[in-house]
């Protein structure tokens, strides 16, 4: 009975990023012993106590995801890592950094592992897609967010056969969702881009480049604010979570993920935007010349 268990476990263990999943667990569990142990003698359990009790129980959630929905692990991979590096600044240095540092690992773990080739024929369940948002759904609503429906494509506006790029020292999204991946019509045909949708976002320092090889322009803001139904097109995103993690994003390679929590900010970002819509576009120090 015994060894024929063993042997069942074994097989379900190699078929889904088991481990990376245990260091999620743990480390989730290890954030939320910190602050409910008699180390709060030494600890403010405030904001930060809640904070740690909030993104322990996300990445437990995290570590469950992947061990029973691992077609689900490149999502949940990502949000685990932002979580993680957030909980140094968020709670008690991320439970004095082994936490953390476990919540790194089995996040970098689950998004690296891959499935045995065997598993790689088996089709994946269209309908079993949602489930991978709602761990970061959970957790936005839980501290506040706001839940943005899916963007539409832009109907029969044409996007410039060369995006222009650009730049900004911070980026501050309200409600950020990956809204899908898509294509629009641009002067030399379809355009592959990523769909971002956001209630509201801020943008300091911005700047934009067109780059169609004539009558170049530059425009400049010290700050510009989106308001009402964001949505940006897309063909390459790149920026600092936090100023602390740098990673870049397009439609071929890292998937965004689907929903980031408020507070969380973008420094030192660079995209190429094919398309902007939003209800209200507010510049401050506005500023156009040639490049």
């Amino acid at each position: 009975m015994l060894p024929e268990a063993r042997r069942a476990f074994r097989g379900w263990r190699r078929t889904r990023p088991f481990w990376a999943g245990l260091y999620l667990v743990l480390g989730g569990l290890e954030l939320l012993v910190v602050p409910l142990s008699p180390l709060t003698i030494l600890v403010s359990l405030g904001l930060g106590g809640i904070a740690a009790i909030g993104i322990g129980l996300a990445l437990v959630a995290a570590g469950l995801f992947l061990w029973f929905l691992p077609h689900t692990r490149q999502y949940v991979s990502v949000n685990a890592l932002i979580l993680s590096v957030l909980s140094f600044a968020a709670t008690n240095l991320g439970g004095f950094l082994v936490g953390m540092a476990l919540g790194i690992t089995g996040s970098a773990m689950g998004f690296g592992w891959t499935p045995r080739e065997e598993e790689r024929r088996v089709p994946r369940v269209r309908t079993q897609r949602p489930l991978a948002a709602a761990l970061p759904v959970a957790l936005l609503l839980t501290l506040g967010g706001h839940r943005v429906e899916q963007a539409p494509r832009p109907g029969a506006v044409t996007a410039p056969a060369v995006p222009p790029t650009v730049t900004t020292t911070r980026f501050s999204p309200d409600g950020f969702l990956l809204a899908g991946v898509t294509t629009v019509p641009s002067a030399h045909g379809p355009l592959k881009v990523m769909i971002l949708r956001m209630a509201s976002a801020s943008l300091t320092d911005y700047r934009l480049h067109t780059r169609d090889g004539h009558d170049e322009l530059a425009l400049a803001a010290s700050s510009l604010d989106l308001k009402g139904n964001v949505t940006l097109y897309l063909t390459k995103f790149s920026g600092c979570l936090e100023g602390l993690l740098c990673l870049t994003f397009d439609p071929n390679t890292l998937p965004v993920p689907p929903v980031v929590p408020p507070f969380v900010f973008m420094t030192a970002v660079t995209a190429e935007q094919a398309l902007v819509t939003s209800d209200s576009i507010v510049a401050n120090g506005l500023t156009l010349g040639a490049s």
